[in-house]
């Protein structure tokens, strides 16, 4: 990753990267570009990709504090999983969107998932056609390889074997005859040219309709079922399995902001959220899926509450609570967890300095903003701030850095020891010490202002 800095970045990328970044927003896209640190995590999780690329499953779960990177680094292993062949797909937890739930919560992550289906073709997602059609393309051209003429009535009758053929060996799993069923008639009117029938029957795939008989009129055929709160996840396994049939190297789902789930206050709905969570565990970790990765993203307080959290749940407690020797200061990447530890403060150097250099190639300038010695200070001013030894998050120090940036930027006549001697001055004057943005607040940190001096080390890029 170290010499991806020096690559020219696409300007569209560059200003969507930057402007993200800016705003405390994880990019979509971009992400390998300023990766620092967390080589040992992102090593586990692509051993994880190889076990799916091998027929296998896995769950894994990405604990860590507000912007302490979670949600940066399921976005930098969905772009690995991307390059690797993977379709991906990837939904936000919200009050509407949960595991299970009643009104749709359930079925509204899955059609999010559906929506931000990717392959390395179409990376910002929708690319349900896409995946379907590939495999119908690579149909065609087999059979014309074969010397079979596409306007043959024997050309019509071998495509449709081989679709059925393939579909056949989806029928046997649960949901599997309905969802084989869809997919051929969606092949159909793919031979056919119908894009009416096509559209419903990509709506069925997505869980857009909300009772059998509107998919029935819509369709044109019967069905037995729809794709709804409690059976969506019976689907994502169906997926999974055809994406290796159509050429894909599995299905990884990254489910973020799992917190969502810790603060929904009715405990039924919320112990029912935790089972569906559960079953996926368990499905992934016993071989009943195939083809097929989970990772999660949460917070401390959604694994650790006793109360509420997953530890409040003996069955999910048992499964992911650390081991005697974690206690002993042991830490092994292979468990279910990854503890996100807080980086280095030479790493978060390392981020800096990347930016600095990103920030310069989008504004057009040859030389940096701020020189090596400028960036020191700045760092030794975030970092002896009261707390940030424990506390300080990559997402506070990105914001704020951009946001000096961005000042010096608009302020011509401002020079960056003025306004460094400004923040120090407004920094001294608060007696607490306390920081309220950027996820001090409620946090046990000291209440005195620290003096420590940061030794950072030049990293070459």
């Amino acid at each position: 990753m170290a010499n991806q800095a020096e690559v020219k970045i696409p300007k569209r990328i560059l200003n969507t990267l930057l402007s993200s970044l800016a705003a405390g927003v994880v990019p979509r896209s971009g992400a390998p570009y300023i990766a620092i640190g967390r080589i040992e995590e992102i090593g586990s999780l692509l051993d994880n990709l190889d076990t799916v690329a091998d027929g296998g499953a896995f769950c894994r779960f990405l604990i860590g504090r507000y912007g302490s990177g979670k949600s940066f680094l399921i976005q930098l292993i969905r772009g690995y999983a991307l390059d690797r062949g993977f379709i991906c797909a990837d939904a936000d937890l919200s009050p509407e969107r949960r595991l299970t739930g009643t009104n749709g919560a359930g079925v509204a992550t899955y059609r999010e998932l559906m929506t931000n289906l990717a392959i390395k073709a179409s990376p910002d997602g929708g690319a349900l056609p896409t995946v379907l059609s590939r495999y119908y393309t690579g149909l065609r051209t087999e059979l014309i390889s074969e010397g079979i003429s596409p306007d043959s009535t024997e050309y019509v009758t071998e495509l449709r074997k081989r679709v059925f053929a393939m579909l056949s060996e989806l029928e046997g799993d649960v949901g599997g005859f309905d969802f084989a069923r869809v997919l051929s008639e969606y092949y159909t009117a793919l031979i056919n040219d119908d894009g009416e029938k096509r559209t419903a029957c990509l709506r069925w795939l997505r869980g857009e309709y909300s009772t059998k008989t509107e998919a029935k009129c819509a369709l044109g055929f019967s069905i037995s079922s729809i794709i709804d709160d409690d059976n969506w996840y019976n689907f994502i396994k169906l997926l999974s399995s055809l994406s290796v049939k159509l050429g894909y190297s599995g299905l990884i789902v990254f489910i973020d902001e799992c917190v969502n789930l810790y603060k929904i206050p009715n405990r039924i709905s919320r112990e029912a959220n935790y089972e569906k969570l559960l079953s996926i565990f368990n499905d992934t970790l016993q071989g009943r899926a195939g083809s097929l990765g989970f990772i999660f993203g949460g917070t401390p307080q959604f694994l650790e509450d006793t109360r509420r959290g997953l530890f409040s749940y003996d069955a999910l407690r048992s499964r992911l609570r650390d081991t005697k020797y974690a206690e002993l200061g042991y830490r092994s990447l292979s468990e279910p967890v990854i503890r996100l530890r807080r980086l280095s403060d030479n790493e978060l150097f390392a981020l800096v300095k990347r930016l600095t250099k990103l920030y310069a190639e989008r504004e057009g300038v040859s030389e940096p903003p701020l020189s090596d010695s400028e960036i020191e200070q700045f760092m030794n001013h975030a970092l002896t701030r009261a707390g940030a030894e424990e506390l300080i998050t990559p997402r506070e120090i990105i914001r704020d850095y951009l946001t000096l940036l961005n000042i010096l930027r608009d302020n011509k006549e401002l020079r960056f020891s003025e306004l460094l001697r400004k923040l120090n001055f407004d920094r001294d004057s608060d007696e607490s010490g306390m920081v309220t943005e950027g996820g001090y607040t409620g946090d046990a940190a000291p209440t005195q202002t620290s003096t420590r001096k940061i030794d950072l080390f030049d990293i070459e890029l």
